[in-house]
Parts: structure tokens; C-alpha cells; sequence
């Protein structure tokens, strides 16, 4: 059986499963084609951001000069979740490192949660689309082993074209799955660089932040 074969002789298994494949692939390569972009520029913008940052005078010119090259807000979440007041909960009870951790924390996990989109999709599909496609041969197979009784002349000549038809459908598994093996671990190691600056930048900037002076209290007035 060839593609075309699959959808207008197959069975509806038959095209379900082709259908199925079909779906996984395209999907698959939706989420490496963007991720790919995605991490790329977030490489790019997340260098000049950083730089940007350090190069600054204050820290409001620092989160002005961050927001210019952060276009997909990597930095800009953990800027704004130190510069939030909580007071009056129980976060505003803490100390303000363990104020300080938690809210670079929370920045950190939201941004990883974006970054890690599309992941569990490619492992998915690397992972049960070779046996999505054995399954396809193995009922291409036996209808065409049950197509050859019916006809009540089997020979070997009959056989090999029809099973080797079915076979196809194994490729189109392999073809779908290795792919989405090799986009999900390269994927993968780029998103563990990004993280990494990442955390390395919520560990400078917190270090910094506890390291600034507290600002002077004002002073009771005297009676007179």
C-alpha cells in the first residue's frame, strides 16, 4: 500500500491510522520549526538584555534598558515580581531575602513552563509513532493475507507485493518518530542553556538587591 492507497483501498483503520501519522507529523514539525525561532532569538535577546542590565546606572533605567531587547519577556518577569509589594500577606511576613527568592522562583518556573512548551508533544510523538505505524503494517498484513485466501491461490509472488505495501506504514512510523526524537533532545539542551543564564541571572540579581542598603527609615519627630 503507498500513501494513496492507504486512504482510498485501507480499511478505516487503515486511514485512521494514516490519518493518525499524518496529524503527528505535521504537529511535530510545527513545534520544532517554532521552537527553534523561539529559542534562537531568545538566545540572542536574552545576551543583549543581560547586558543591558548591568550596564545600566539604576535600577529603573536597568528594567527601561532590559524591556528594549527583551521581546519575549524572559527577564522582564523576574524584574517585575521583585519590584511588586505584598504587604499585608503572609509573603510580606518573611524576610525580605525569603521574599526575594520566592518571587525570582515564581518568575523563574513561568518562564520555564513557556520555554518547555511543545516538549512533552515531541517526546509523545517520538515515542508512539514507530509503533502507531507497526501497528498499521501488522493490519495491512493481514488484510492482505486475508485478501490472498479469499482468492484461494497463495504463492509467494502474491505475497510480496502486498505485504511489502504494508511496510510502508513502519517507515511512515520511523519517518515521523526520528525526527521528533532528534528535535525534542536538541530542543532540550538549547532550553537547559536558556534556563541556565536564566538562573544564573536571578542569582546576580538577587545577590545585588540584598547587597543595596535599606532605605533610611524616617526619624520620630521630637516633642517639644
Amino acid at each position: 500500500m503507498d500513501p494513496t492507497q492507504l486512504l482510498t483501498q485501507g480499511d478505516a483503520l487503515s486511514r485512521t491510522l494514516a490519518v493518525l501519522l499524518l496529524l503527528m507529523s505535521v504537529a511535530s514539525w510545527t513545534v520544532l520549526v517554532w521552537k527553534a525561532w523561539l529559542l534562537r532569538r531568545s538566545h540572542r535577546d536574552l545576551a543583549r538584555a543581560v547586558a543591558a542590565f548591568w550596564q545600566a546606572r539604576s535600577m529603573d533605567e536597568a528594567v527601561q534598558r532590559t524591556q528594549a531587547y527583551d521581546r519575549l519577556a524572559l527577564l522582564t518577569p523576574m524584574l517585575s515580581a521583585v519590584r511588586a509589594q505584598s504587604g499585608g500577606t503572609l509573603a510580606a511576613s518573611a524576610g525580605p531575602a525569603t521574599q526575594l527568592t520566592r518571587a525570582l522562583r515564581d518568575a523563574l518556573h513561568a518562564v520555564s513552563r513557556r520555554l518547555q512548551f511543545g516538549q512533552t508533544l515531541l517526546a509523545s510523538v517520538g515515542a508512539t509513532a514507530p509503533f502507531v505505524g507497526l501497528l498499521g503494517t501488522v493490519w495491512g498484513i493481514y488484510l492482505a493475507l486475508a485478501g490472498i485466501a479469499a482468492q484461494g491461490q497463495i504463492a509467494v509472488d502474491r505475497m510480496a507485493g502486498p505485504v511489502g505495501e504494508a511496510l510502508i506504514m513502519t517507515a511512515a512510523g520511523l519517518a515521523v518518530a526520528i525526527p521528533a526524537v532528534l528535535g525534542y533532545n536538541l530542543l532540550g539542551r538549547r532550553i537547559a542553556e536558556v534556563e541556565a543564564d536564566l538562573e544564573g541571572f536571578a542569582h546576580d540579581l538577587r545577590e545585588l538587591l540584598l547587597g543595596q542598603p535599606s532605605p533610611p527609615q524616617p526619624s520620630p519627630e521630637r516633642g517639644a
